[in-house]
């Protein structure tokens, strides 16, 4: 399929990826701005932005952002990370102009005080739900003593108190200095033709201002602690891990993906015939999050209180492979999961637009799926020695969340 790379006079880099066999095109702007990116004035600014950006342009308020969307059946929605935030519209060929038109808009948003005010109860609402989660509340909680005062430590969210405090006109000056065209990436996937789509990014976005925006990348070790948050209401208990991994810019980050897959995959894997299926947990998986110039390997664990400590005793066990005894043949069947799902979320233009983006946004390359593929397929088990010895998953960073456990466990 060809790829095209175009940087704009304003310093906005548009890529496309083409193919005449798809029905649909999809379109996205990725701004690499996120938690990581935030002050702890700012906290939680980067998701609210990707609130406010819906509330209304210069042109069009909220109704009329979706009742232009939907008019052509465009599929649109926005997400925000600790790196990343992807603005994204999926729609027939013939109506991309349209849908294009109504998402180059949104980028560009009139952040009036009237919607901040009100948007800001939807948030703080937002937060309040996902406290009321044990697995969220393990996750941030994990993730914050993990990383420690590094800003990958940052929630998302951010705090019902941060957004309290938040003001209009400070997410207006976050927004002037991160979401400068030198601060995002134009993509393309799916049924459409290089020349159109290029003079489309110039119509649209060819006039928006701002320099290159920096980021702190400085290097960081995990903590390795433990932590209890005591919830008496809570019928199970709650753990989340987090360990040291490869960073996104290596390529050890296709082995990682597979030791993940290998060990606690939510099917077939070591923790899953180890927990799952022996009926000691309800939940027993590990995943793989690479970031830019930092990784991490997040176990997750619900179960009975009563049993949280014995089943941590088989997560070690199960972590601390001695050399050797991943077989071949385990090795073989994390390739086949791994590869028959780049291939079938590849198959759908929103599913390439999405590994496109972001790897032309940290790696500057573009990376076909039959790159990737390869790329999976060449990891050996040496390679996987390798990354259990450079980054071993235990002893991880531990936060417990639930009605019993109270100290550290000695494992």
């Amino acid at each position: 399929m060809p790829f095209h790379h175009a940087t704009l006079d304003n310093g906005l880099e548009v890529i496309a990826e083409l193919d005449d066999r798809a029905y649909s095109v999809a379109a996205g702007f990725f701004v690499k701005t996120g938690s990581r990116d935030e002050s702890s004035d700012l906290a939680g600014v980067s998701h609210f932005l990707e609130h406010m950006t819906f509330k209304g342009t210069s042109s069009r308020d909220a109704l009329k952002v979706n009742r232009d969307f939907d008019k052509v059946g465009a599929k649109h929605n926005a997400q925000t990370s600790e790196e990343d935030t992807l603005y994204h519209a999926t729609c027939l060929p013939e109506y991309l102009p349209r849908a294009f038109e109504v998402l180059a808009d949104i980028l560009r948003p009139s952040l009036r005080e009237e919607d901040f005010e009100t948007e800001k109860q939807v948030i703080i609402e937002e937060i309040r739900m996902y406290l009321d989660n044990p697995m969220s509340v393990a996750y941030e909680a994990a993730k914050t003593a993990h990383f420690g005062a590094h800003p990958l430590g940052n929630s998302i969210l951010g705090t019902v108190e941060s957004i309290q405090a938040l003001t209009a006109g400070g997410m207006r000056g976050y927004f002037e200095r991160r979401y400068s065209p030198a601060n995002i990436v134009l993509a393309f996937a799916g049924a459409a033709s290089w020349e159109p789509l290029l003079a489309m990014a110039r119509q649209r976005c060819g006039e928006w201002q701002g320099g290159p925006a920096g980021r702190l990348t400085t290097p960081v070790q995990g903590s390795r602690r433990f932590q209890s948050i005591i919830r008496a209401d809570d019928h199970q208990q709650t753990v989340v891990g987090v360990s040291d991994g490869p960073p996104l810019e290596s390529d050890d980050r296709h082995a990682a993906h597979l030791l993940a897959t290998i060990l606690g995959d939510h099917t077939s894997s070591r923790l899953y015939w180890s927990l799952i299926d022996p009926g000691l947990a309800d939940g027993a998986e590990v995943s793989y999050q690479d970031y830019n110039q930092a990784g991490a390997f997040f176990t997750f664990l619900s179960c009975e209180p009563e049993s949280t400590r014995s089943n941590l005793e088989i997560i070690a066990q199960v972590y601390r492979l001695e050399s050797g005894t991943v077989t071949e043949l385990e090795l073989t069947q994390a390739k086949n999961k791994v590869l028959a799902r780049s291939v079938l979320r590849g198959e759908r233009p929103m599913g390439r637009l999405s590994s496109l983006g972001f790897h032309w946004m940290y790696q500057r390359k573009y990376i076909s799926v039959e790159a990737e593929l390869q790329a999976y397929s060449h990891v050996t088990l040496a390679d996987l020695e390798r990354i259990q010895a450079q980054w071993p998953l235990w002893p991880p960073t531990l936060v417990s969340v639930g009605p019993k456990t109270h100290e550290s466990p000695t494992i």
